[in-house]
C-alpha cells in the first residue's frame, strides 16, 4: 500500500491511480482549484438553469435527493435560494429499526423551510432481507440499500416528469472515482458506473428473490430510460468554490441541522455531521478499513490537509487512533436487526480482512500490518 505524497489518500482506494508524482486524483484536482474562475462556473450554472426553470411537467423544475443532512440541505438551499428554481425534494427513507430519531428531525427540518418532498419507502421484509444476505455475502450490509439510494431520484425523476438532477459532489473529481468522470466536470451520467451501481450490481439480488416487483426501488433506470426521458444529473459541487464536508454542514446548521453527539471514538466522525439519518453506516466505514486500510477519518482528514486546516502529522495522528472506530451498541444493534450474535458478527468481518494490510492474533485482534502515511 502507497500513499499519496500530499494526504493520507492510500492507492487501495477503488479506482483511483496515482500521477507519475505520487498525487492523488483529489489532491490533484484540488490543486487546479486555484485557478478556477468561479464567476464563470456560476454563469454557466445559471445557464444550465435557465433550461429547466419553470419548464417541468409538474409544478417543479428540478429533483434533488435528500437524506435531511449537511449536503442535502445545502443543495436544496441553493437551488431554490439562488438559482430560483422549484426543486421537488426526494428522500428514500429507511425502516423504523434503522432510521434516527435525528435523521426524522432533520428531513421535518427541511420541509419546514418550504421544500416538497416526496418519501420512498421500500418494503421493509425485502429491506430486511436483502441487508442480511449482502452482510452474509460481501461483508457490506448496505450493498443494496446503496442501489435503492441512488435508484429512487431517478426513478421519480422519470415518473414526475423532471429532466434534470442536482447531485452532490463528482466522485470522479473529488474522490478519485475515475469511472465515473463525464463529459464535463459537472456532468453526472456516468454515475451508472460508480461501483455500486456497475458491474452486475442487481444480478445477485435476482439470484436470492428473482425478478419480482418487489426489486423496483433497486433498479437504476437504464441509459435508454434516460435518453427517452431526457434526464440529465448536474453535479452541484463543480460549481460551489467551498463545498466540503465542513462548509456544507456550517451552512445547513444554521438552518436547523441535528448532528451527532457521540464522539469520534464510537463513530469515526470527526465532526459529528455525517451519515446523520442512521447509524449502521459506521460498521461499514470501519469493515471499509479492514478491507482497504482507511476509513471515514481518513476521508475527513484527507479534506482539511488540502484546504490547509491540518498538517498531514496531525492527520496521521488521528487517522492512527480513530480510522477503524465503532462502538459496540452500534453492532449489537445490527446484529440484532439481522439476527445474528456479535460472536458470528465479528467472525464473518475477520473473514473479510485484507490480510495484505493486517494481521489478526490467535486471540483475535486485528492490527495494521502498514504506518499511516507511509504503508507497506
Amino acid at each position: 500500500m502507497k500513499y499519496c505524497t500530499q494526504c493520507l489518500q492510500p492507492d487501495t482506494r477503488p479506482n483511483t491511480l496515482f500521477t507519475d508524482e505520487g498525487i492523488c486524483p483529489a489532491c490533484h484536482y484540488f490543486a487546479q482549484l486555484k485557478h478556477v474562475d468561479w464567476d464563470e462556473r456560476f454563469e454557466i450554472l445559471q445557464d444550465i438553469a435557465d433550461k429547466y426553470r419553470g419548464k417541468g411537467k409538474q409544478p417543479f423544475d428540478c429533483i434533488i435527493g435528500v437524506s435531511g443532512g449537511k449536503d442535502s440541505t445545502r443543495q436544496a438551499l441553493f437551488v431554490r435560494d439562488k438559482l430560483g428554481m422549484n426543486p421537488l425534494l426526494a428522500c428514500l427513507t429507511y425502516p423504523p429499526e434503522q432510521v434516527t430519531e435525528r435523521g426524522v428531525d432533520n428531513i421535518s427540518e427541511l420541509i419546514n423551510l418550504g421544500f416538497d418532498c416526496v418519501i420512498s419507502a421500500p418494503a421493509p421484509g425485502t429491506w430486511k432481507s436483502l441487508i442480511t444476505h449482502g452482510f452474509d455475502r460481501f461483508t457490506n450490509w448496505a450493498r443494496s440499500t446503496e442501489l435503492a439510494l441512488f435508484s429512487s431520484v431517478p426513478q421519480l425523476a422519470i415518473h414526475y416528469g423532471i429532466e434534470i438532477i442536482f447531485w452532490g459532489e463528482n466522485p470522479g473529481l473529488q474522490l478519485g472515482d475515475l469511472k465515473t468522470l463525464g463529459r464535463t466536470g459537472y456532468d453526472g451520467n456516468n454515475l451508472r458506473n460508480m461501483n455500486t451501481l456497475s458491474g452486475g450490481a442487481l444480478e445477485w439480488i435476482e439470484e436470492l428473490h428473482g425478478d419480482h416487483g418487489d426489486l423496483i426501488p433497486y433498479r437504476y433506470p437504464t441509459l435508454e430510460e434516460f435518453d427517452k426521458n431526457n434526464i440529465s444529473i448536474v453535479y452541484l459541487g463543480w460549481f460551489l468554490g467551498d463545498w466540503s464536508l465542513v462548509s456544507n454542514a456550517a451552512y445547513s446548521c444554521l438552518e436547523g441541522l441535528h448532528t451527532r453527539t457521540d464522539g469520534v471514538e464510537n463513530t469515526g466522525d470527526l465532526y459529528g455531521v455525517t451519515s446523520l439519518d442512521e447509524d449502521w453506516v459506521t460498521l461499514n466505514q470501519m469493515i471499509k478499513y479492514y478491507k482497504f486500510g482507511f476509513g471515514r477519518v481518513t476521508d475527513y482528514a484527507n479534506e482539511e490537509i488540502r484546504l490547509g486546516r491540518m498538517t498531514r502529522e496531525e492527520a496521521i495522528t488521528l487517522v492512527s487512533k480513530y480510522d477503524s472506530s465503532c462502538g459496540d451498541h452500534y453492532i449489537a444493534s445490527f446484529c440484532h436487526y439481522i439476527g445474528i450474535s456479535t460472536q458470528e458478527f465479528w467472525a464473518k468481518v475477520k473473514s473479510a480482512v485484507n490480510t495484505e494490510l493486517f494481521d489478526i492474533s490467535d486471540d483475535g485482534r486485528i492490527t495494521p500490518r502498514f504506518q499511516v502515511g507511509v504503508g507497506l
